[in-house]
């Protein structure tokens, strides 16, 4: 059976080789990367489970990273930084990290991360097709087509549509969208479903002012309700 992946972006070489070993330990199959683009890269091609995600960068740093990695991959990120001030962390995880450790960090902490991440469930959506004004959400084969055309979602993206599409009308609180999606034990700032919420938004084609399927509810989450 093939190991899970982890990527490591990384440019110091002691701190790759220490996580390397213990995500070596925790069975994966691990994978570096010394710069931005080449972790951008190595993400696409190898589409990781986990990665680990060094904020200061040679070239762009790791907020740049995390987003463009955001809009193809729901891989569980892991900002790893020296630096402790609140506005690095919430500006990391309004671009979509999961969460964050700082150096120097224990094995004991990143592994607990790691397996919040690998007890994140899949959605168990209904069992028959889901159908909406142009857009149908096949829940066996999870695929999507929006006006016939299939859209290449994510398996975070994949899981929110299904769970507010399951429910029209219903408004869900961003903490019922991480506890249906990441699982009840996964900790965090619950920015990370607007983040995962607005690149789902841009592959349906909306905009804000004028949604067609997904619409904010201020202050409390967001409901599903298809318009023509």
């Amino acid at each position: 059976m093939a190991r899970p992946i982890a990527l490591i972006v990384e440019d110091n070489r002691e701190y790759t080789m220490i996580a390397t070993r213990l995500l070596e330990n925790e069975g994966f199959e691990v994978v570096a990367a010394g710069d931005g683009e080449t972790g951008i890269a190595q993400a696409r091609a190898r589409r990781p489970e986990v990665i680990l995600l060094d904020l200061s960068l040679p070239g762009i740093d790791g907020f740049e990273v995390c987003r463009r990695i955001r809009e193809f991959s729901d891989a569980y990120v892991i900002m790893v930084t020296g630096r402790t001030d609140e506005v690095d962390r919430v500006v990391g995880l309004t671009v979509g990290a999961d969460d964050y450790v700082t150096k120097p960090f224990s094995a004991r902490e990143l592994a607990a991360r790691v397996a919040a991440m690998r007890r994140r469930p899949r959605v168990s959506g209904p069992s028959d097709n889901l159908e909406f004004n142009g857009l149908s959400i096949d829940t066996n084969a999870r695929e999507v087509r929006l006006d016939g055309r299939v859209l290449d979602l994510t398996k975070i993206e994949f899981d929110l549509l299904t769970k507010l599409a399951s429910e029209p009308r219903r408004v869900f609180a961003r903490q019922q969208l991480l506890d249906a999606v990441w699982g009840a034990d996964w900790y965090g700032d619950d920015h990370v479903v607007d983040v995962h919420m607005g690149n789902l938004r841009k592959k349906l084609g909306e905009s804000g002012s004028n949604p067609r399927f997904i619409h904010t509810v201020r202050g409390v989450g967001f409901r599903f309700e298809a318009t023509s």
